[in-house]
């Protein structure tokens, strides 16, 4: 079995659809551990609900960048991840994190990247008028929204949208993109993700 840390800051919806996913052991991966970056988070709850291990590690505005990264990724690395996701986690990941986990983590983000990278991804593509935007499942990289592109989903944008009617079309597509991709890298890893393949080669 792929095992997988959550990184999360909110609701969790996303880190639900891969529980859920997980339920079936065909699916081949398992959630390990959630982290959050606030302990608020509800995915927090959604993790203690389903019985597995949780921390949160907030980052205090002003406070010393490196250390927090340094103790992420101690606080990740305990749970010995084969994959870390961020899913709706709203904080980049420092050097130290990515010296230990990089080509070991992915990213979901609502738009069809390169196009809209950043926090407002939605926002932006209905501001430009496009006609199609999407969903992006990306390898983290040291950039913002910069890494290798793993899979990706359009999402037509109609002539009444809002904002929140067309992420919740978006957040939609971007739950299945994400479930199938992780599906997929842990079939096809199997036995062999120990022995160094990542299933992002």
């Amino acid at each position: 079995m792929l095992r997988i840390v959550v990184l999360v800051s909110g609701s969790g919806t996303l880190l639900q659809a891969l529980m859920d996913a997980a339920d079936d052991p065909e699916y081949g991966a398992e959630v390990v551990a959630v982290g959050a970056d606030r302990g608020s988070a509800y995915g927090l709850v959604r993790a203690e609900q389903a019985g597995i291990a949780h921390f949160a590690h907030p980052y205090r505005k002003g406070a010393d960048r490196q250390a927090w990264d340094i103790e992420l990724t101690e606080l990740v690395g305990a749970h010995t991840p084969d994959l870390v996701v961020s899913a709706g986690f709203m904080k980049l990941v420092g050097p130290t994190f990515l010296a230990r986990f990089g080509g070991r983590m992915i990213n979901t983000h609502p738009a069809l990247l390169p196009s809209f990278p950043g926090m407002h991804g939605v926002r932006d593509a209905l501001a430009y008028g496009v006609k199609v935007t999407g969903a992006t499942i990306f390898a983290v990289d040291e950039g913002v929204d910069t890494g290798r592109i793993l899979a990706q989903q359009a999402v037509q944008v109609l002539d009444d949208d809002t904002e929140e009617s067309l992420h919740e079309r978006v957040k939609t597509v971007e739950r299945d993109l994400l479930v199938e991709v992780v599906g997929t890298m842990a079939r096809a890893a199997g036995a062999d993700v120990r022995a160094g393949s990542n299933g992002l080669a």
